[in-house]
């Protein structure tokens, strides 16, 4: 086969150009430390990079972004709670100065100056938000927990209570025409459901049903509304008559006669809808808690778990928030609410016996007079003496009342730090999970460095050697072959 010169010159720029593109590739690589530029170059590279940089790009979304998205609102909503039970704890331990038989005016005026700034207090910590996002009210996140300030909004509440929420009451009467002037005072014991509202609207109940102890249904006829106050002379609204029910509006009490009592004891479920239109600053808004009906704005709320989750890994989900029907007891509010009336009651009939003593004093009073106000005198001690017991017994229902919401309260920061552990482990393993995927992108992408400078510098030998030999071949011309 006859070589001629131009076969020599096409192989030798052929093979020159082979030495300068892989001079060139090897250039690129040790320059920008990849494989690869394009995808043409090794397809199957190119496609196991896409899907690594897919990972990796959620792992960081879920360890960078997600995680410590959750972790914050966890936090708020966990300091939250704690805040509230070191509210409890204050409430729980007036309490048990307030139930002691030797209070003093002294010790009753320093326990309502503190529980008057906890029942303040104790249910701010439930406008907790993150981000302007209230973190107690489910997917309510723009609503607060309870009310800023008073508010006019009627609403229709459904509330539902078992017979475990029936209780006992105890209250001071002159009966209905009576005073301390003419009669003595007495005691009235009868039971009641409080309702976890005062001030109500001052119309029946829509319907009271109920669930008995056997599973039979039942529904009890309206109950008579009738004024707290028990100047009312008609009727007494804490003696309510045979097989009735007495609505008390003021104070959010339904009184119930015995034989009323004996059907709802043990009952299942015991189901009242009343309404109430004005309410203060403070006040936990309904829809938080019970199935009503906002009549101003035409809306329906159902009490239901509504559970905000944030996906904090391939597939895995967690619930960040606590809804506060499952932290905070309604009814810590009330039974501060009783307390404070009970010492007023206290503190209102000592100032009248203190007047009485005083008007004894006069030494113009006629025997008549004198025999009058010393009446008054016994009763009213009698009065203060009954009073002060119920007072007492006032402080231990919120003693069970405050130990009861604490143990709530517990839970719910129990369950939160479970879901908080999860959290951590969560975490730890995407930092892991994203190491070993950083890891397994540079082998998959990276170029060895030492490994890609050796064969640069062959090649770089190479190419420089084929030019060389070229240098030779090219030197050939016409002249050589005469």
């Amino acid at each position: 086969m006859r070589i001629t010169n131009k076969m020599m010159t096409n192989n030798m720029m052929s093979n020159i150009n082979k030495n300068k593109n892989l001079l060139s590739k090897l250039d690129e690589q040790y320059s920008t430390g990849k494989k690869i530029q394009r995808p043409s170059e090794d397809p199957i590279v190119a496609v196991r990079a896409l899907k690594l940089r897919t990972n990796l790009s959620e792992l960081n979304q879920y360890y960078e972004k997600n995680i410590p998205d959750a972790r914050s609102w966890m936090s708020v909503t966990e300091e939250a709670m704690k805040n509230m039970n070191e509210i409890l704890t204050k409430i729980n331990s007036s309490c048990v100065q307030g139930a002691t038989d030797s209070l003093t005016a002294s010790d009753r005026s320093s326990i309502v100056e503190t529980l008057e700034e906890m029942k303040k207090q104790i249910y701010q910590e439930g406008n907790a938000n993150y981000a302007g996002r209230y973190v107690f009210t489910g997917y309510k996140t723009n609503s607060a927990l309870s009310f800023e300030e008073d508010t006019v909004n009627s609403y229709t509440i459904k509330e539902n209570f078992t017979g475990e929420d029936l209780s006992a009451i105890s209250k001071v009467t002159y009966g209905l025409t009576g005073g301390p002037e003419t009669s003595a005072p007495s005691t009235i014991n009868t039971h009641r459901l409080r309702l976890s509202y005062d001030n109500l609207d001052t119309a029946n109940p829509t319907s009271i049903t109920y669930i008995d102890k056997d599973g039979n249904p039942g529904t009890i006829a309206a109950a008579n509304i009738v004024s707290a106050s028990l100047s009312n002379t008609t009727i007494d609204p804490y003696s309510p008559a045979a097989g009735t029910i007495n609505y008390i509006p003021e104070t959010g009490e339904l009184i119930l006669s015995d034989s009323v009592y004996t059907s709802l004891q043990g009952a299942q479920q015991i189901s009242v809808t009343y309404g109430k239109t004005n309410f203060e600053a403070g006040d936990l808004k309904p829809e938080n808690y019970f199935d009503c009906t906002d009549n101003k704005n035409s809306v329906n709320y159902t009490v239901a778990d509504q559970q905000i989750q944030y996906e904090i890994n391939f597939n895995q989900k967690l619930t960040v928030n606590t809804q506060a029907k499952d932290a905070f007891d309604h009814g810590i509010g009330r039974d501060i609410d009783e307390i404070l009336s009970a010492v007023k009651d206290v503190e209102l009939t000592e100032s009248k016996l203190a007047e009485v003593k005083k008007q004894l004093e006069d030494k113009s009073l006629t025997q008549t007079q004198i025999d009058a106000l010393k009446i008054t005198q016994q009763n009213l001690e009698t009065e203060f003496k009954l009073k002060t017991n119920i007072m007492q017994s006032k402080f231990n229902i919120g003693i069970r009342g405050s130990s009861k919401a604490q143990d709530g309260l517990n839970t719910a920061i129990a369950d939160l730090g479970t879901r908080t552990i999860r959290l951590d482990l969560t975490e730890d393993r995407l930092s892991s999970q994203q190491v070993d995927f950083e890891d397994l992108m540079s082998n998959n992408e990276d170029a060895d460095i030492a490994e890609t400078y050796i064969k640069l510098n062959s090649a770089e030998t190479i190419y420089t050697a084929s030019l060389n030999a070229a240098g030779k071949v090219v030197r050939a011309s016409l002249l050589d072959f005469l």
